[in-house]
């Protein structure tokens, strides 16, 4: 029986997720930003007494936002699928969908000092999802065809991310061994990326101002690589350590004397592309001195620090701006039209 003309019939499931903002796959950047910044802060607690809560509502808040990103994304598949696929096709959205796993992954090395049992399912769900998509991507950029303009270092997000993250889990759950085969993968193929990119951006057009914000993952291979190298290693920090973070260094520098001509382009949410490799940049200088670094990576981690802090908070806030003005993504048509 139909419920009086007063009372509203309850909403289905389905008409539930039509309501949701239609999320793009790159807004799992977000996780990776901020869970990649309470992972500095608990590292900065170790070396220096900071405040461990701060790191631990960072990665909170980094949990809370991949847990709503992950229901609006399944809603997008169930309710657009037809945009959901050709965000999947698209030549340089595609990449982004791999961050999926990277996400997850990230979030289990925030449950870590909880849960291992936890870790470890999230842990194992991240690697299949990132292994698998990095698998069947790569596939397909091996048939050649690409046109140079959609070359970008978001190329990186389904191996060079995926594969470093995935050591970096593994080398903290203790399994350093696997860590390493996972380091490798990463590696050489941000050696082998790299290369291609770098044609492209020498000798194709420049980029479009609306793809210019994604030179901020330029600045992740090294410093996430440290990272990771850190991790499936042990004792001093060794000269191969010190030359991953000279080259993010130089990164950084290159990217900041681009910044204006990034800037070109309006803000919007592209820009969380700088801050895995921000976040990384601050942590692994952290972990260096945790591991006995006394000379210049020492003076330079306060600063490290406190840039990428400074950079996020920014970040963090104009993207409010933005989802305050209703202009951080595009609002869903009403169920049912």
């Amino acid at each position: 029986m139909a419920p009086p003309p007063h009372v509203s019939a309850p909403s289905s499931p389905v008409s539930a997720l039509h309501r949701l903002p239609r999320v793009p796959a790159s807004f799992f950047g977000i996780v990776l930003g901020l869970g990649g910044l309470g992972g500095a802060w608990r590292e900065a607690h170790k070396v220096w007494g900071l405040p461990a809560m701060v790191g631990e509502a960072l990665m909170l808040a980094a949990t809370l936002i991949w847990l709503a990103l992950l229901v609006a994304y399944a809603g997008k598949w169930i309710t657009a699928q037809q945009e959901a696929r050709s965000e999947l096709d698209h030549p340089i959205q595609c990449c982004f969908v791999g961050l999926i796993g990277v996400a997850t992954m990230l979030i289990a090395l925030g449950a870590l000092p909880y849960s291992r049992s936890l870790a470890v399912v999230l842990v194992t769900l991240g690697t299949v999802f990132t292994a698998l998509f990095g698998l069947w991507r790569t596939g397909l950029l091996w048939r050649g065809g690409r046109e140079h303009s959609t070359t970008t270092p978001v190329m990186y997000l389904p191996t060079v991310a995926g594969s470093f993250v995935t050591a970096t889990c593994l080398g903290a759950l203790g399994h350093a061994d696997w860590g390493q085969l996972a380091f490798g993968a990463g590696f050489f193929s941000w050696l082998a990326i790299e290369s291609v990119l770098m044609v492209r951006l020498y000798t194709a057009p420049t980029l479009d101002p609306l793809l210019r914000p994604s030179l901020g993952i330029q600045l992740a291979p090294p410093t996430v690589g440290l990272v990771t190298y850190l991790a499936v290693t042990q004792g001093p920090p060794d000269v191969l350590a010190h030359a991953f973070l000279g080259y993010g260094l130089l990164q950084g520098l290159l990217l900041l004397r681009m910044l204006p001509w990034i800037a070109e382009h309006p803000f919007t949410a592209s820009y969380w592309g700088f801050t895995f490799g921000l976040t990384a940049l601050a942590t692994a200088p952290l972990r260096m001195i945790g591991r006995g670094e006394t000379g210049a990576v020492a003076l330079l981690a306060p600063c490290l620090f406190v840039i990428a802090n400074v950079a996020i908070a920014w970040i963090a806030l104009l993207t409010l701006r933005l989802l305050v003005q209703g202009r951080l993504f595009p609002r869903p048509a009403a169920a049912g039209r």
